[in-house]
Order: C-alpha cells, then sequence, then structure tokens
C-alpha cells in the first residue's frame, strides 16, 4: 500500500468518527475537553461556530455522532455527546460578549431568507456580520420554524428556543413574521441580491383513500399541523383514546403530547417492524417509558366510522384484535340511509376506532422488505382521535415553474448538492427544502455551506472553484517523555443515564421539561468518557528501531510491523485483521528493515500508550483541529485560554 498522506486535512478528520458523523462537523473532543476543565462558555462557542443551536440541539438532535464513537467499539454504550452539549448550554456564563455585535458596515448587498427555521437562521447568523442586509420572512408569529411549531415544549422549552434565535435576530435581521410568501417571481422582481428558501417540508402526508377517512375527519388529524396547533395553543385537548399512526419521530412527539392533552389510552400503531421504525431508539424509549404502547406490523385498513345508533347495534362492545367489517357504513347490520326518515335531521357520524391488517417483514436475497399478510383477522382498535404521522412532503405552490428554478419529477427543486444553488442561479435551497426531511443539525450544514454560496455570488466568484478551505491544524501534544496534554488514561465508567423528572409532574404539564440534564459532577465523569479521538497517534518511520514495543502494550493490537502488499492481500495478515473497509489503515515505510507501519484506524483508541512506551519518541501524539469554513471566515471560539473572535485569512489558517 502507498504511505498514507496524512498532510490530507480529511484523513484525520475521517478518524475523528464523531466529528466526521456529524453534519455541522462540531469539534466534539475539544468541547468535551473544555467541559471536563469546566470552561463551559469555551465549550458554549466552539459549538455555536459550528452548529448555531448548542441549547436546542444538547435537548432534541438525532446525535449522528454517537453511533459512529470510538468508545462504542469497545463498550456497550458511546459517550453522551448531545446531553454533553447542554451541560455547556447550561453552565455558561453570558456569550454575547464573544459574539459578533452591530452595527456591521454595509457592503450594499441584500439578501431574502424565506422560511425562518434553522437552514434560514444559519444563513442570516453567518452573513449579517459581513454587511449584508437580511430579511427573514415566515408565516409564524416568531422565528424558529419547526423548532417551534413540531418540537414539544416537554422536549425543548420555549425560553431556550427564544434566547438561542434571538442572537441571531440581534445581529440587526429585518424580521417579516406573519408573513406568508405567496410568489417567488414577486420576490425575485424585488432588488435582493440573492434568495434563500428554507422553508422545511411543510406538508404532513395523509391517508386519504382509506374508507371512513372523509366522514371521521373532524377527529383525524395530521401530526405536524396538530404539533403546530399545541404549540400555539390553538389545541388543548384530545379524547381520551388516541392512535397515533406512524414510526418516525413526529409520531412519538404526537403520542408523548397526546398523553399530555388528556390522552389516557394512547397507542402508536405502525406498518414497519419495531426495530426498523425510523424515531429514534431514544425517542421509542421514552415514549413506552410513559405508557404508550407500539404495535408494530400493523397497516391500516379503514376508519370505524358509526352513528350512535349504529354502534349500539353491535353494543359498541368490539374489542381490540377483534375482527371487524372493513366498512362499517356498508354492514348490513346497520341501517341504510334510504331506512331514515328523509325529512329527519341524518344522524351524526363520528370515529369509534380503526381496523388494521396483520403482516410481518419478509426479506429477500437482496435484503429487500416486503410486508407480507400473515393471514390472521383484522384487528380493531378503538379510538376517538388519531394522528396521522406517516411522513412529511415539501410543497412549493408558490414557486412559479417558469421562473427559471427546475424541479425533478418528485416536483423538488433541482440543487447543487455543493453550492446548494438552484437552476435559478439566484435562487439558494436548504434545509428539508432542498432534499427533502431530515434534522435541524442537517439543516445547520446546508445554511453553512450555503451562506459561502451567497457570498461568493455577490463577491462575483465562482461557487465551486472559489470555496475556500477548512482550517485545520495538527499541533504536537508532547511535553516531555511521557507527560501529555491530555489524560491518556481511560475511564471504564459505564455511560451516566441522564435524570427525568416524575412522570406523575410532566404529564400533568405539557410544557415542564421531562429531561433535567447532567448536573456539573455527572457531566465531568461523561466527559471523561471521551477517548480524545482527535488527538492523533503520528509516527514518524526515521526514529523507529522496529523494536515492537509499541505493538507489545497497544491495547486493541491496531499495530503491526509487517511486509507491504495490496490492501486486499495486506488487510487480513495484520495482527487483528482490518475487516471494517470504510476505515482507513495508517502506513509508514522507510523503516531499515524495508517493512511498514500499518495502523487500523478502526480500533485505535488514541490512548498514547505507544508514544509513552517508544524509546525513541517515534510516536507522537498531535492534536489534530479541523473547523468548516463559513462565510467570511470569521472563527468564534476559544484562543489562548480565552475567548476572542478570530479573524481568519483565505486560505483557511489563523
Amino acid at each position: 500500500m502507498k504511505p498514507t498522506d496524512i498532510a490530507d486535512p480529511e484523513y484525520f478528520h475521517k478518524v475523528i468518527d464523531c466529528q466526521w458523523a456529524c453534519p455541522a462537523h462540531t469539534p466534539v473532543p475539544e468541547y468535551i475537553r473544555l467541559i471536563a476543565e469546566g470552561k463551559y462558555t469555551e465549550a458554549y462557542m466552539i459549538n455555536w461556530d459550528s452548529n448555531v443551536f448548542p441549547g436546542i440541539l444538547g435537548r432534541t438532535c438525532d446525535r449522528p455522532c454517537e453511533p459512529a464513537c470510538r468508545r462504542g467499539r469497545v463498550e456497550e454504550e458511546p459517550v453522551a455527546i448531545c446531553r454533553l452539549k447542554r451541560v455547556a448550554a447550561d453552565n455558561r456564563e453570558d456569550p454575547l460578549p464573544y459574539m459578533p455585535k452591530g452595527p456591521f458596515e454595509p457592503n450594499g448587498k441584500k439578501i431574502a431568507l424565506i422560511g425562518a427555521g434553522p437552514a434560514s437562521l444559519t444563513v442570516a447568523r453567518d452573513l449579517a456580520p459581513l454587511g449584508y442586509e437580511i430579511h427573514l420572512f415566515d408565516e409564524q408569529i416568531k422565528g424558529g420554524g419547526f423548532m417551534r411549531s413540531q418540537i414539544p415544549a416537554f422536549r425543548l422549552p420555549e425560553s431556550v428556543l427564544e434566547e438561542e434565535v434571538d442572537y441571531i435576530l440581534r445581529l440587526g435581521i429585518h424580521t417579516h413574521f406573519k408573513h406568508y410568501v405567496s410568489s417567488m417571481k414577486e420576490v425575485l422582481e424585488q432588488d435582493y441580491d440573492a434568495v434563500f428558501v428554507g422553508t422545511g417540508a411543510p406538508r404532513g402526508r395523509d391517508l386519504p383513500d382509506l374508507p371512513g377517512r372523509q366522514e371521521g375527519a373532524a377527529n383525524i388529524h395530521i401530526g405536524i399541523n396538530w404539533l403546530g396547533s399545541v404549540a400555539f395553543e390553538h389545541t388543548d385537548k384530545i379524547g381520551r383514546r388516541v392512535i397515533v399512526l406512524g414510526g418516525g419521530n413526529t409520531a412519538m412527539d404526537c403520542c408523548r403530547t397526546a398523553r399530555r392533552l388528556g390522552g389516557e389510552d394512547v397507542k402508536v400503531i405502525v406498518r414497519s417492524p419495531f426495530a426498523t421504525m425510523k424515531a429514534s431508539p431514544w425517542e421509542k424509549e421514552d415514549a413506552m417509558h410513559e405508557d404508550i404502547p407500539i404495535i408494530d406490523n400493523h397497516v391500516p385498513k379503514s376508519f370505524v366510522v358509526a352513528t350512535d345508533e349504529e354502534w349500539s347495534v353491535v353494543g359498541g362492545q368490539w374489542s381490540e384484535g377483534a375482527a371487524v367489517p372493513l366498512d362499517v357504513r356498508k354492514s348490513s347490520a346497520f341501517p341504510s340511509g334510504d331506512q331514515l326518515d328523509s325529512e329527519a335531521t341524518p344522524p351524526l357520524r363520528r370515529l369509534r376506532g380503526m381496523t388494521f391488517e396483520k403482516v410481518e417483514a419478509v426479506y429477500d436475497e437482496n435484503g429487500k422488505r416486503k410486508l407480507v399478510p400473515t393471514g390472521e383477522p383484522d384487528a380493531f382498535y378503538p379510538a376517538d382521535d388519531v394522528l396521522i404521522a406517516v411522513g412529511q412532503e415539501n410543497a412549493f405552490p408558490w414557486i412559479e415553474r417558469n421562473i427559471g428554478i427546475d424541479f425533478d419529477k418528485w416536483e423538488m427543486p433541482v440543487v447543487d448538492k455543493t453550492t446548494f444553488q438552484s437552476t435559478n442561479p439566484k435562487v439558494f435551497f436548504g434545509g428539508d427544502a432542498a432534499f427533502g426531511p431530515e434534522n435541524v443539525i442537517t439543516a445547520v450544514a446546508h445554511g453553512h455551506q450555503a451562506a459561502i454560496s451567497i457570498d461568493l455570488l455577490c463577491r462575483g466568484e465562482n461557487l465551486l472553484t472559489s470555496r475556500p478551505a477548512p482550517h485545520v491544524n495538527l499541533v504536537s501534544q508532547k511535553m516531555g517523555i511521557h507527560e501529555w496534554a491530555y489524560d491518556s488514561e481511560i475511564a471504564h465508567d459505564p455511560r451516566y443515564a441522564v435524570p427525568q423528572a416524575p412522570k406523575t409532574v410532566t404529564l400533568k404539564d405539557r410544557k415542564t421539561e421531562v429531561e433535567l440534564g447532567f448536573d456539573e459532577k455527572a457531566g465531568y465523569k461523561e466527559a471523561m468518557r471521551c477517548l480524545n479521538c482527535d488527538v492523533q497517534t503520528v509516527f514518524f518511520a526515521p526514529k523507529c528501531i522496529e523494536c515492537d514495543a509499541c505493538v507489545d502494550i497497544c491495547p486493541t493490537s491496531c499495530i503491526t510491523f509487517t511486509t507491504d502488499g495490496e490492501e486486499e492481500e495486506l488487510r487480513p495478515r495484520l495482527k487483528v485483521p482490518a475487516l471494517n473497509l470504510t476505515q482507513d489503515i495508517y502506513v509508514a515505510d522507510g523503516l531499515k528493515t524495508g517493512r511498514i507501519m500499518a495502523k487500523d484506524e478502526d480500533v485505535c483508541l488514541h490512548c498514547g500508550l505507544c508514544a509513552e512506551r517508544c524509546p525513541t519518541a517515534a510516536w507522537e501524539m498531535e492534536k489534530f483541529w479541523y473547523n468548516v469554513t463559513k462565510a467570511g471566515e470569521i472563527k468564534y471560539g476559544p484562543n489562548g485560554g480565552g475567548l476572542v473572535q478570530i479573524q481568519r485569512n483565505g486560505d483557511g489558517a489563523i
């Protein structure tokens, strides 16, 4: 194999698995070390620079970093990265002194942001300090987008949302709330230099063709619309028996909210097997902790709608799991419409429940899943209300199709995945509006990149070739033999559980936050579980005497001195076969014997024992800093033990 090019900025970035997995590439190990040192404000600002909403994401993030955590390869549970972010947010001092302060010198450019969700707010945060005049439009009464309308207050307190949104709005953003943009053409006819669309995926999917859908409409609700109605206090109650259809995080939010609004018997019913539900594992756990059963492998067949008279014919006694007619309206057991007095007021039909077909998942030779009926009788579940949370869709009725913005066959805008530019050069998309429903942290990542593109467009530069490189730095952590700038000892503590308020309290008030967060002591202990994956093992072959001391002391046997070969042939004959092809092998040549040093990055713990044991300092620990480029090359974070705004030059270096 060819020797590894450690000068490639993406090489060590990829080795920091948590940061690599984060869509915004937040420097996770760095802020966790700062938390362990009690430097909460510094940790907060590192997060604010990358992910913009540390307090929000510390409560609501989908946590793509945690499955990638290297700790999870040696133990059952990864580091609680997301909840440590909240530790920084809960314990910081006032961050405003370290944030940009207006008024900013105008650059003469004017930008329209449509939708006030996380993507648009990120664009605003990045561009406002550069002198752009930012106009933010949203039909809601306040900023936040779906973070306000779809994430319940028991997960995200309004005070936290308000505070972090305000950090951005106070940069001099011109807000146009309660303003629905009905025409992109009209926007483009105004004097905006660029337009960013961050309207999310506002339309919840329905089940319009299911029998009984129209007749039972008064008690059948689209999940995301219903959550928004609750958030803005238009809805404050629900029936005693509630069915939630769907297996994603929105369904979990719906069922938990329903419990707080009067639902005593709340069920989640989903088509797929429990293990393959889209909802995050912790979301499912929280729902079940609140006594909400999740019934899987059930495909909805009909809404059961009946008058009181019809219902009494069968005594209103259909039990859960019992077979019932597919369409109550057509059942011979009930009187038909022509049997009723034509002059009398038709009796009121209302929702009684739902029928489901029981299925099982069958997988073909390619692993493709198919839901196959089991042949068991259809199941009936009574319900006073049904919440449909089976997915979300984009909707752009306000974007004319003759203004240069192309749409694909799914009616999604054609958007460049690097620049986020549409086929109309002045129009950019990000967040759910760009490529479909994702999450807050992905929307933030889109916002950063779109802001770079808008800035380049307004400066007349090429959006691809002129994109600046990320800031990277590799700094030796060696202070002397066997002395290190970080604690190399691995803490063997299991993952600490985040305390929760008693459900006897939280179920009485939809605004009472369930998770209490780590206190400082627990936060410190959880932070010490981090393996410091950004402190890299760097090998200097000319210093190596091939004594194999590093091989002997390595706790995971990730180091091998061997003859060179092609990767396919080399991986199986390492001391421990390197079978994870997604992870690189660190290869160094130049040894006196002609052998190579091969280290499997997949299992290396970055513990530093190889460097401590090496008699010639051929191994060294070097901290790798990676920070994604932002528009204008301004970075906010710690510097020299303090907090300052750091201006960077065009090549991304400090």
